[in-house]
């Protein structure tokens, strides 16, 4: 017997599993990469380092717009568009090594053991983003790095639809994504350089135990090939 309260009669709580996705070549979506104690473990390290040395701020872009997400960086201080030690001592704090380990396995669990993309990859920058349900990231590229490796995303809290896109423009064509808690988006190889941006978030999306009273935090991890470059 059918439950005439839902489409085809599917249970209210039926949801298909989501699978592992290769988004465009060298880009990889991978569902439920960390489990809910890891996600918990991540909130609250994000809520220190929202308070830290640099606290969330909105940064203001060189023609006077500013980010409705707010931001903060490990390892790095960032401007527009660029990474920079601010003074004579960085404000930053340090990159975790826990926190550039896991960065590791991401690439690891997206790329595989063997590809060059994993080969020594060693993210000494963490990109912080929260984003209200309001706030929006409009297409843009992540070339600020001297690096071509991989970018890590992290989603924590609410869900969001993720665009991405192509190497050549901001419009179309570009794929939409859902990215929920605990999933993981890995863009490197013909993707590295793709237009991406966050058009949506998706409020009262995160489950409860997360501990968040809303909203979604994104952490990227980079190699910033920085010290290199000023060798």
């Amino acid at each position: 017997m059918t439950d005439p309260s839902t489409p085809f009669g599917v249970p209210e709580l039926f949801e298909l599993p989501r699978e592992r996705a290769e988004i465009a070549p060298g880009a990889v979506h991978v569902p439920g990469w960390l489990d809910l104690a890891r996600q918990r473990e991540l909130v609250l390290r994000c809520r220190e380092w929202a308070t830290g040395p640099v606290p969330l701020r909105h940064v203001v872009l060189p023609g006077g717009g500013r980010m409705s997400v707010r931001s903060t960086t490990l390892g790095w201080d960032w401007a527009p568009y660029r990474y920079l030690r601010t003074g004579e001592h960085k404000r930053a704090p340090d990159m975790p090594p826990w926190l550039a380990e896991l960065g590791r396995r991401a690439v690891v669990e997206a790329c595989g053991e063997d590809s060059a993309e994993a080969r020594g990859y060693l993210p000494d920058t963490a990109l912080l983003n929260f984003y209200d349900a309001t706030a929006r990231m409009g297409m843009h590229q992540d070339k600020d790095e001297f690096s071509a490796a991989p970018i890590v995303s992290l989603s924590l809290g609410d869900a969001c639809v993720f665009r991405f896109g192509n190497t050549q423009t901001r419009a179309a064509p570009y794929r939409d994504v859902e990215l929920r808690s605990g999933d993981l988006f890995v863009f490197g190889g013909p993707s590295r350089y793709a237009f991406h941006g966050v058009p949506r978030i998706l409020p009262g999306t995160a489950a409860p135990e997360l501990g968040m009273k809303g909203g979604r935090l994104n952490l990227t991890l980079r190699m910033t090939g920085r010290a290199a470059a000023a060798r």
